[in-house]
C-alpha cells in the first residue's frame, strides 16, 4: 500500500505530499516525530517548553503509552483514540489532535497540535462518511458526489476537524462527471446533528433549509463563497454553539441540476447584512430568494431523511454526511 504523510504544527495544509512504497513514512517537527504505518501510528512528543508535563499530553482521548521526564510516546491503532477518517480527493486521511491540558496550578497554557496521516486511497474505495454514489443516468457518464472539510482558502483539505467557536468552517461539495453535460451543484438542505444517521428523536440545527436558503447566514458570518466551478459549491459556515464539545455530523442533500433550470426551489441563497437575500449565481435575479423568509415550494417535496438518491428530468440528488467534527470553546 502506497501512502503519504503530512504533519502540521499550525492550522494550514501543505500541498506537497510524499508518496512512499511499502515503507514507513516518518515526519519530524520541532515538537514531535510521527511515524504513520498502514494500520497504526507511532508518535513521540519531545518536551520543548520548560513547564510542560509530558504525562498530561493526549492524542485524541488516549494518554501516552509511555512517559519519561522529557518525552510522551504514543503507539496506537488508527481505529483508536478518536482518529477521524476522511476521503479527500485521491487520499484517505486520518486526523487527530495532540492536546495539552495543564494542571490547575500551572502557568503553562493549553495547546493543541493537528496530527495528520494521509494515505493513497485504494481504487474504488469509499468510506460511509461520504457515501458517494455512481450514476449512469441523466445523459452519459458517471456522477460522483463528494463533501469535504477544507482549509481556510479552499485550496486543500482541512488540517483538523476541531474548530473554535465563532471561527469559519470551510466546506466544499462537488460532483464529478465524465462525458456528461454541464451540471450546477446546489445544497438543497443541510442540518447538523450529533449522529451519523438522522433519527426521529434527533435534535437538529438547521443550516440550509427552504430549498437552498442558507438560514444560518442571518446574524452570522456564514455565506456561500463565489463559485470557481459550476460543479462545486463552497460554504463558509460559522462554528455554532449547538452540541459544543461533542461530535457533530452535517447532513446535506446535494443536487446536481441543469444550470438553466434555476427557480425558487432550485437555488443557492445567502443573507447579506444591510442588503437582504442574495442569489449566489446571479445576484440580479435575487428575487428568487424572496421566499426564503416564507416558503419556497415546488411540485415535488421530499424529506432529507427519507430518501438517499433520486433522479429527475433536470438533475440528480444525493444525501451525504460530513463528520465527525468538533466545535470547541477555549474560553469555557
Amino acid at each position: 500500500m502506497q501512502f503519504s504523510v503530512q504533519v502540521m504544527m499550525a492550522f494550514y495544509w501543505q500541498r506537497a505530499v510524499l508518496l512512499l512504497s511499502l515503507a514507513a513514512a516518518i515526519s519530524v517537527t520541532a515538537d514531535m516525530k510521527l511515524d504513520c504505518r498502514p494500520d497504526f501510528v507511532s508518535l513521540v512528543w519531545t518536551k520543548s517548553r520548560p513547564q510542560a508535563e509530558p504525562s498530561l499530553i493526549r492524542l485524541g482521548n488516549c494518554p501516552p503509552t509511555s512517559v519519561s521526564a522529557e518525552e510522551a510516546v504514543f503507539n496506537v491503532g488508527l481505529n483508536d483514540c478518536h482518529f477521524r477518517r476522511m476521503v479527500t480527493g485521491d487520499q484517505l486521511v486520518y486526523t487527530n489532535d495532540l492536546t495539552y491540558i495543564p494542571s490547575s496550578d500551572s502557568h503553562m497554557p493549553a495547546f493543541s497540535l493537528p496530527v495528520v496521516c494521509a494515505y493513497e486511497r485504494p481504487v474504488d474505495w469509499y468510506p460511509p462518511m461520504y457515501d458517494p454514489v455512481l450514476f449512469d443516468t441523466y445523459g452519459q457518464g458517471e456522477l460522483v458526489f463528494h463533501m469535504e472539510l477544507m482549509n481556510d482558502d479552499f485550496s486543500g483539505p482541512a488540517p483538523s476537524t476541531a474548530f473554535p467557536l465563532g471561527s469559519l468552517i470551510p466546506i466544499m461539495a462537488s460532483v464529478e462527471h465524465k462525458s456528461h453535460q454541464p451540471l450546477l451543484l446546489l445544497l438543497e438542505e443541510c442540518v447538523a446533528t450529533t449522529t451519523p444517521e438522522l433519527q426521529p428523536e434527533n435534535h437538529l440545527f438547521p443550516i440550509i433549509t427552504n430549498k437552498g436558503c442558507l438560514v444560518d447566514s442571518k446574524g452570522t458570518r456564514s455565506k456561500f463563497e463565489q463559485r470557481q466551478k459550476s460543479s462545486e459549491i463552497h460554504l463558509s459556515l460559522q462554528a455554532f454553539k449547538f452540541a459544543l464539545g461533542e461530535e457533530v455530523f452535517i447532513h446535506c442533500k446535494l443536487l446536481a441540476w441543469d444550470p438553466s433550470g434555476l427557480d425558487r426551489s432550485k437555488k443557492a441563497c445567502h443573507y447579506v447584512k444591510d442588503h437582504g437575500w442574495e442569489l449566489l449565481d446571479n445576484p440580479s435575479y435575487s428575487s428568487l430568494c424572496d421566499c426564503c423568509d416564507s416558503s419556497c415550494t415546488s411540485r415535488r417535496t421530499r424529506s432529507i431523511a427519507s430518501v438517499s438518491t433520486f433522479s429527475g428530468k433536470h438533475g440528480i440528488a444525493h444525501n451525504a454526511v460530513l463528520g465527525p467534527l468538533t466545535i470547541t470553546d477555549w474560553n469555557a
